[in-house]
């Protein structure tokens, strides 16, 4: 019985030996050498893991400056996060000389405000931008603008962005912000941006992403960009390009003299660090008092009896819509031309129809003008 524990005993420990004996010839044979310069430029750097700088986490990062170093330059290479003093450092340990890096900050170009672009519909859903973008157009009217969900919010690292509950927007904290690109890389609509600065982390920006034309872009928010084109005139840096009836401001170009701000007629170009503008609504004009002479309203009670009857009777909305015609009339519209439009006994169709058009800045379709009496109904 000892002897066959003693056996076992030998057995096990014969492979056990030759198992470690493979394990080290592999080791060696396969092993991976890594230059010791990339542990101690991974030391200093911060250790944020945030891949701002192009490279998967800071190890990525090490290993980059010092294949860079072997090349003879490591300009180019920047760790938002750590900056220029971070730099320093690992251009010691490889004994090369840091370049001056340009400094970034996350810029928000959207100025959609609660008052600037009222919202037209309630969500109420699971709060993540990129779910509302991906299942609906937003609470607004325009598809380009911020949905207000704070995705970039939960991206950011460095407390560097909230949301201002009383604008609904975003708000960059320019102290805080290393511009890694996570808030930029979160959004679905991609109106945050990385944008090139001054050393005091300001510049001239287009707060608006609206690609719509003027007419479009004006009637979903009050200080969207319009493609005018004015902000382009006045600039003498050559910095303004239009592009899809969208304004951009280069960085590079920039030297901030503030005249596109003061052209531009819907404060959707603003100076990074200061408040958003609200667009005051304009009041409604009131409308001026018709007065009609005697010799007038004679004559045009005389125009004819039929013609006449007509034009005092053109509401008939109490008359259902015969599906046959090219639209049926929603019981909301009729509401809206039952309440709004002051007809004149004795006007013109013509003169209707412009004013209605007018008003609403579409053309009347045939079954409107039938249902405002201002067309006769095909039999």
């Amino acid at each position: 019985m000892v002897n066959v524990i003693l056996i076992a005993v030998c057995v096990l420990g014969a492979i056990g030996l030759t198992a470690a004996l493979i394990l080290w010839g592999t080791s060696k044979g396969f092993a991976v050498y890594e230059d010791p310069r990339i542990g101690r430029v991974n030391e200093v750097l911060p250790g944020a893991n945030c891949g701002g700088c192009g490279f998967p986490g800071c190890g990525g990062m090490a290993a980059a400056c010092v294949k860079a170093a072997d090349t003879g330059s490591i300009e180019g290479l920047l760790c938002p996060v750590g900056g220029q003093e971070c730099m320093n450092k690992v251009a010691a340990i490889l004994g090369m000389e840091a370049g001056t890096s340009t400094p970034k900050v996350a810029v928000v170009r959207c100025n959609g405000t609660c008052e600037n672009r009222p919202r037209v519909v309630e969500y109420d859903g699971v709060k993540s931008c990129r779910i509302l973008s991906s299942t609906a157009q937003g609470e607004t009217g325009c598809q380009y603008g911020c949905l207000s969900c704070g995705d970039c919010v939960a991206a950011c690292q460095f407390d560097a962005i909230h949301m201002n509950p009383g604008t609904g927007l975003p708000e960059v904290d320019r102290t805080k912000c290393t511009a890694c690109g996570a808030c930029a890389k979160s959004c679905p609509r991609s109106i945050i941006e990385i944008r090139q600065v001054d050393e005091q982390k300001q510049g001239m920006v287009v707060t608006c992403m609206n690609k719509d034309k003027g007419a479009l872009a004006a009637k979903v928010c009050a200080a969207s960009c319009i493609g005018c084109g004015k902000c382009k005139q006045v600039c003498g840096a050559e910095a303004i390009a239009i592009d899809q009836n969208l304004s951009y401001i280069d960085p590079a170009k920039c030297i901030a003299c503030r005249a596109c701000e003061e052209a531009c007629p819907k404060a959707c170009i603003i100076m990074l660090g200061e408040p958003r503008k609200i667009i005051a609504k304009k009041p409604a004009a009131a409308k001026p008092a018709t007065t009609v002479s005697a010799d007038t309203a004679a004559g045009n009670k005389n125009q004819g009896s039929d013609e006449a009857a007509k034009n005092t009777n053109i509401r008939p909305y109490d008359k259902p819509l015969e599906p046959k015609f090219d639209a049926a009339l929603p019981v909301s519209q009729q509401y809206m031309l039952a309440g709004t439009i002051d007809l004149t006994p004795g006007e013109s169709k013509a003169a209707t129809i412009e004013k209605i058009e007018h008003t609403y800045d579409a053309p009347l379709m045939p079954s409107q003008q039938i249902l405002l009496g201002l067309k006769t109904k095909k039999a």
